[in-house]
């Protein structure tokens, strides 16, 4: 057995879930937020035995798109900030990281 964690953008957290629903897989969801762009994630953790796991990162793979977006650079803590000019950057999100680990014991209780 093994523990799929996705971690994906928020925008692409109702599209993955009717898609794991649909195709029979079960996940927790978690609100999460990234430490880069500070901004909401949502991260999926789906049990799933061995030999299904490239059918889970199929679907996690077809409803997680990566897209360009402008974000505005968060000031420096416990800096300066008199230098500081915050520019927006074209930067990439979406997507998903996903980890897959093996699962030692399960209980559904």
């Amino acid at each position: 057995m093994k523990l799929v964690i996705a971690i994906i953008q928020d925008k692409d957290s109702n599209r993955l879930s009717n898609a794991l629903i649909k195709e029979g897989f079960r996940a927790t969801k978690l609100a999460s937020t990234g430490g880069f762009l500070r901004a909401g994630n949502t991260t999926f953790m789906i049990g799933i035995e061995d030999e299904r796991v490239h059918e889970v990162l199929k679907v996690i793979s077809s409803n997680c798109k990566v897209r360009d977006q402008l974000v505005t650079p968060v000031s420096p803590i416990g800096g300066s900030t008199d230098s500081y000019i915050p520019f927006p950057v074209e930067v990439q999100v979406g997507g998903a990281a996903v980890f897959v680990v093996p699962v030692e014991r399960f209980e559904h209780f």
